[in-house]
């Protein structure tokens, strides 16, 4: 079974919290044990994402605006300017490149070759170790500093495009309500759409949502988004949205962070309140709302902003994944939709996106 994680912050926790990812996770935890504890004990390092067993992950280039809810090391890495966060988003697509080039088990995955290499490498036999894919997402657009810019990140290897995390000049976030698209947030889709690039719903206001679907005539997905009918409030993703997104042919990917997938909790809640139970919830209810399998998937975020502390009480770290389906064949899924679940949809989406 190819398992797809469709969201980590890799570049972002290398850069700003100064961890290494390609360390074993015992030793990345080593590293940050006498650290702050921004960022939550660390569950994801790439050795862990290979042993268990993730052929693919959404990579993004992250850098969060200025504000004043951010925690220090947030606000040392934060950006006040198109230009700053421009520089930033840069400087993790190196980190990315950079692993591409000395890491022989890494694989920026551009196209439809580069996807199939690595998934060949993961078939039985293989005379190629297995490779560790990453498509690289762009989370919140402000590194766009023009939307002309598109052509240059779509060369250096840009793949999806997710317009805002918190408020952009080009479109309202989830975080503070209301707005939508701005005149610049339509010429970027204009652009997006001239080279193939993928729209990420995720974090965009109820609004914006709603005018990139109307609008945007490529490939829509939401990374890291779960059910507002379980958790209440604008960052979840609506029935009505869900509905709209299938119909486009998108995938959604559940985040594994309890305040995300139980309705009231907090962050620092205790972690034995929420469990695997939850996270096949949100899959079960995206899953009977559609009447498939076919238009979900997983997006961790596993490491965006918290740690070991706050993910279900069976899991300690991205090796756990694969309990995620486990739960879902207890839950008496078919082994092919469990397969669509863990990788299979996301896959797809990539293969029909980039074939056209």
């Amino acid at each position: 079974m190819i398992l797809v994680d469709a969201h980590l912050d890799l570049a972002y926790n290398a850069l700003a919290y100064g961890r290494d990812l390609t360390l074993p996770l015992s030793a990345v935890r080593a590293q940050t044990a006498q650290q702050p504890a921004e960022g939550g004990i660390p569950t994801v390092c790439l050795p862990a994402l290979q042993e268990a067993g993730v052929a693919l992950a959404f990579a993004t280039l992250f850098v969060p605006p200025a504000n004043e809810k951010l925690a220090p090391a947030e606000t040392s890495y934060a950006y006040r300017t198109p230009a700053e966060a421009h520089r930033l988003a840069m400087a993790q697509l190196d980190y990315y490149q950079r692993l591409a080039d000395e890491q022989p088990n890494i694989r920026l995955v551009t196209d439809l070759p580069s996807l199939q290499a690595v998934l060949d490498s993961h078939q039985p036999g293989s005379a190629t170790p297995p490779l560790l894919g990453l498509v690289l997402l762009m989370e919140g657009a402000d590194p766009i500093r023009q939307p002309e810019e598109v052509e240059m990140w779509y060369e250096r290897g840009l793949r999806l495009i997710g317009l805002a995390w918190d408020d952009t000049r080009y479109a309202a976030g989830a975080w503070r309500g209301g707005g939508g698209l701005s005149k610049e947030g339509y010429r970027l889709l204009d652009r997006m759409a001239e080279f193939g690039l993928i729209a990420d719903l995720t974090h965009l206001s109820e609004r914006a949502r709603l005018e990139v679907m109307t609008y945007y005539p490529g490939a829509i997905v939401a990374t890291h988004s779960n059910a507002r009918a379980l958790v209440p409030g604008e960052r979840q993703l609506s029935d009505r949205q869900i509905t709209l997104l299938a119909k486009r042919e998108g995938v959604i990917g559940v985040v594994i962070y309890n305040r995300f997938l139980k309705a009231g909790h907090q962050k620092g809640d205790a972690k034995q309140l929420v469990s695997i139970d939850h996270v096949v919830a949100h899959v079960d209810h995206i899953c009977q709302l559609l009447g498939s399998a076919n238009h979900v998937g997983i997006g961790s975020d596993l490491d965006g902003g918290f740690g070991a502390a706050d993910i279900p009480a069976e899991m300690d770290s991205v090796l756990d994944l694969g309990l995620i389906g486990d739960r879902l064949r207890a839950k008496g899924y078919t082994t092919a939709d469990i397969a669509n679940i863990m990788g299979e949809n996301w896959l797809r989406l990539l293969q029909c996106a980039w074939a056209s």
